[in-house]
């Protein structure tokens, strides 16, 4: 059977950096084929593609899903201290870029996936695979498989994200809009006979600046969250710009809708300016009384041997934000060995020990829903 230390590596030596995906499935495929799964891949550009395998059986529960994405960020300019596609370890650390965020994650939890399937066909449900592409540039592999998974029944959803294998009960969303503002161009040398976009633009996104939404705190999460990004206006020194644009980035707590979200803007900003939205996924909460979210609990305390789980909420997004929706807005919870505070960071690293112990987890979650 497939070490997951190793399958991790081979992992990590992939260049995944926002492309080629579709290598990382054809190591994890035939894995999970040979185990009794059924896999599909859906490309949404050639070799970028998103796999979910089928564990299935006839009982009426429906299958519990896994899911992680095989996709990075880019390297950064400073330079690393272990090569970030060798997969080098160190100790009990495991270098390279994804190791954390989350190559760690998906093979544990195909290692998991495939040791389950080894002890028997599942008497109480089936399991589910969905491994993504290109969800660090805004889930496209997770909305491009909105078809594929429609109204198809599903238990709860885990997704093996960094938390260094603690439970997160989700996930602030995440609405990145366009402000923009138009005018009139004119020479330089004659301002007052053009309109100049860029004031207009300026003035608006300086009174975002003290925005308070009219929503309370939510209790774990916190308060919604506002920030000007980019501010970009005019074509050459000389002209009157008559476009200006902004980016706003806004991250909501649940039960927060975006529609007012964009109409609070408006209101604030004013009819000269118009949004357009660039990213739209919804915050992602479950409550920590849910009757699965209690026994994953548990097995997390036992394998781990902590026994505080305070509840918590990421700030970063996941695949959640599309696949809970498209779920059923099914309970869902995160919790991955990497370690959160190295995702997206220069000389990435996940625990050796993390890894080992999240398969653990993984494997008594999947007996106790599927039935093994």
């Amino acid at each position: 059977m497939t070490d997951v230390v190793d399958l991790t590596r081979r992992l990590v030596r992939l260049n995944t950096v926002d492309r080629d995906e579709g290598h990382a499935h054809d190591i994890l495929g035939p894995l999970l084929e040979e185990a009794g799964f059924t896999v599909r891949t859906f490309e949404h550009l050639p070799g970028r593609g998103s796999l979910v395998a089928e564990w299935a059986t006839d009982t009426e529960v429906a299958p519990l899903c896994l899911s992680g994405h095989v996709d990075t960020v880019p390297l950064g300019a400073q330079s690393w201290q272990h090569d970030p596609f060798a997969g080098d370890i160190d100790g009990d650390r495991l270098h390279g870029r994804g190791a954390s965020d989350m190559k760690a994650g998906v093979a544990a939890i195909v290692r998991a996936a495939v040791g389950a399937a080894g002890e028997g066909r599942p008497r109480r449900a089936g399991l589910r695979l969905v491994l993504t592409a290109a969800e660090e540039t805004g889930a496209l592999g997770a909305r491009h498989l909105r078809t594929a998974l429609h109204r198809c029944r599903s238990g709860p959803l885990l997704i093996a994200e960094p938390t260094a294998n603690t439970i997160v009960h989700g996930h602030k969303g995440a609405l990145w809009l366009e402000a923009r503002a138009s005018g009139v161009t004119a020479h330089g040398s004659t301002p007052h006979l053009g309109d100049n976009a860029l004031y207009k633009l300026a003035r608006a996104v300086t009174r975002l600046e003290s925005l308070t939404f009219p929503v309370a705190p939510h209790p774990v999460m916190g308060a919604p969250t506002l920030n000007t990004a980019t501010f970009q206006a005019g074509l050459n020194p000389n002209s009157v710009p008559d476009q200006a644009r902004a980016t706003v980035d806004v991250r909501t707590v649940a039960g927060q809708e975006h529609a007012e979200v964009i109409a609070e803007l408006t209101r604030r900003t004013g009819p000269d300016i118009s949004y357009t939205t660039l990213l739209d996924l919804p915050p992602v909460w479950t409550e920590p009384d849910d009757e699965w979210v209690r026994g994953v609990s548990g097995v997390v305390s036992d394998v781990t041997g902590s026994r505080t789980h305070r509840p918590q909420a990421a700030t970063f997004f996941t695949d959640a934000a599309v696949l809970t929706p498209l779920l059923g807005s099914v309970p869902t919870l995160i919790c991955g060995p990497g370690q959160p505070e190295l995702a997206h960071a220069t000389d990435e690293w996940c625990s050796v020990t993390k890894i080992q112990e999240s398969v653990t987890i993984y494997e008594r979650i999947i007996r106790a829903w599927c039935g093994l």
